[in-house]
């Protein structure tokens, strides 16, 4: 009867082993690296594109600009050329969201700090109202870092433009005009071909913390 159970502990140890392998190798194989979808038009919902590109099915990319940012620097692509970025919309007097947005945006900041490959981007919705001084003095009271994070303002209808027409991110009709404000609380992330690579509730923390797990899974595809 001993002999029975120590011949039965054997098997259960050697089971038990060769069952944490079998359940290992099946882990790895499910969880094999899955690159990030790359945004076109038509994968979004057609309240947030402009009719013009609502049929797009591929080669969507984040048009040239030129705006202005905090420092009266004018910002191009080329400032952003190589580098992974995310980018909102928002305003230095909104009282709504953009605060917890531009709270959410400095929390990314902190992340990628020592980062030479990640950016950010925010586009001032009421470029009437924010002046460079004005984008200045709310880049200084929120901690922007002038190195890895432009606020720009400019002619309202380009901005308009790059909201519906390259960032696919915002749900009111208009072209731009005085009366016509844009606003989301989405934050996109945009790779170094200028595509879509996500979408985040900009005030949402978990939402955040994807943003930036997704960061690197695409810091990742770049080093592989």
């Amino acid at each position: 009867m001993l002999s029975f159970f120590k011949d039965y502990k054997v098997f259960a140890i050697v089971f038990g082993v060769i069952s944490i392998i079998i359940i290992s190798i099946i882990y790895n194989t499910l969880n094999v690296y899955q690159p990030l979808p790359i945004y076109q038009p038509t994968m979004v919902s057609t309240e947030l594109v402009d009719s013009t590109i609502q049929h797009k099915k591929k080669y969507h990319k984040i048009a040239n600009f030129s705006l202005t940012n905090q420092n009266g620097k004018t910002i191009t692509q080329d400032d952003y050329k190589n580098k992974i970025y995310v980018a909102d919309f928002f305003f230095t007097t909104c009282q709504t969201i953009c605060p917890i947005m531009t709270t959410n945006m400095a929390e990314i900041q902190k992340e990628i700090l020592n980062d030479d490959d990640v950016m950010l981007l925010s586009h001032s919705v009421t470029p009437e109202i924010d002046t460079v001084a004005q984008l200045k003095r709310y880049a200084i009271k929120k901690g922007v870092n002038d190195k890895k994070w432009n606020l720009v303002t400019g002619d309202k209808k380009e901005i308009y433009e790059l909201a519906r027409k390259s960032y696919l991110a915002v749900k009111d009709q208009g072209d731009g005009g005085s009366f016509d404000m844009i606003h989301t609380e989405n934050f996109m992330l945009i790779d170094k071909n200028r595509q879509i690579r996500g979408f985040y509730d900009g005030t949402n923390t978990e939402d955040i913390r994807r943003l930036l797990n997704d960061i690197s899974i695409l810091k990742e595809a770049y080093n592989n």
